[in-house]
Parts: structure tokens; sequence; C-alpha cells
């Protein structure tokens, strides 16, 4: 039988993304954006957790009033909100809406403490990025297009983006998925 070879194509990255994604020089312009948006859910998420209608007694009336009026805008020629998302929001989310009042606020605070620290500094991008997307979704404006393109970065940065944080000493040591850090190496 022939032996076939395996064809592995590479496409090299560009000078300009080995720059800014891969570079611990420019990570001092990472720590910027990421204090920025960390700053931004950790005050979100503070003041959120404070408020007995996010947490405590009255869990899910702020969030309920949030998504209902979301829901107001799902309707007429041009809907802010989109059907799918509304049949989401008043399926799943309302009837929940004190878990979810719950994840929301402890989510943003869990998200800006993780930014500002630099630890898991991509994956607590992600997350701010979801919750960004989600608001968007619900026809929500403000800050949340800004703090989404950032996120956007400080994910495609996250190599760098915690390089002043705890992901300079976390990283090394737990590794990623396709590359174990020193706590996960088997000694041979």
């Amino acid at each position: 039988m022939e032996e076939r070879k395996r064809i592995v194509t590479q496409i090299p990255e560009p000078k300009i993304t080995k720059i800014l994604f891969a570079n611990t020089r420019i990570s001092a312009l990472w720590l910027l954006i990421r204090l920025y948006v960390g700053w931004q859910w950790l005050i979100a998420g503070y003041e959120k957790i404070q408020n007995p209608v996010w947490v405590g007694p009255k869990a899910g009336v702020a969030l309920h009033g949030f998504l209902t009026g979301a829901l107001a805008k799902s309707s007429g020629p041009h809907p802010d909100v989109q059907g799918w998302y509304a049949v989401f929001i008043k399926d799943f989310v309302l009837p929940n809406s004190v878990f979810f009042s719950y994840l929301v606020s402890f989510g943003e605070l869990l998200v800006g403490i993780a930014l500002i620290l630099g630890i898991f500094t991509g994956i607590a991008a992600f997350f701010g990025a979801y919750m960004n997307m989600n608001y968007l979704l619900a026809g929500t404006v403000s800050t949340n297009p800004i703090l989404f393109l950032l996120e956007l970065l400080l994910i495609l940065a996250w190599r760098v983006a915690g390089w002043w944080g705890l992901d300079r000493y976390a990283l090394p040591l737990l590794g990623t998925p396709w590359k174990p850090g020193k706590l996960f190496k088997r000694k041979k």
C-alpha cells in the first residue's frame, strides 16, 4: 500500500498580530484596557449585589423589569429585540428570574475581579463579552458595544493581556488544554 504523507499547511501570523496579541512589550496597553473593562464590571456587579431587587429578599424584581422592557421592544416593523430572543426571555429567563438575577450580579462582579487581577483574562473577557452580547440582544446599547469590542480584543490578546497580573504566574503553572503547565506535567 502506498503510504500517504500528511501535508500540513501553516499560515504565518502577520507581524501586526504578533505585536498586538503575542508580544509582552505591548502588555501595558492591555493592562489599561483590562483595568478599564474590569472596573466597569466590578462597579456594575457590586451595585447589584448591594441592591435587594437583584440579590436578597426581592431578587429578580429588577431583572424582571428589565426583561419586560426588552419584550416591549420585540414588536413593530423594526424591533430592537429579535423574536427568537424574545421567546428565550419569555419562556426561559423570566420564569427563572431569581436565579438569573443572582447569576448576572455575581457574574459581573467575578468578571470584574478577574480582569482587574489579570487572572484567567481570556476566559473572564469571554464571559464579559457574553453578558454584553445578551444586553445588546435585549435592546440595550449603553456602553455595551464598546465593552464588547474591548473584550474581543482581550480574548485575542489572552497570552499577554494578563502579563501585568496573575496570569503571568498562573498560565505557566496551569498551562492550557493543549499544553499542560508545570503543575500537570508528568514526571518520567
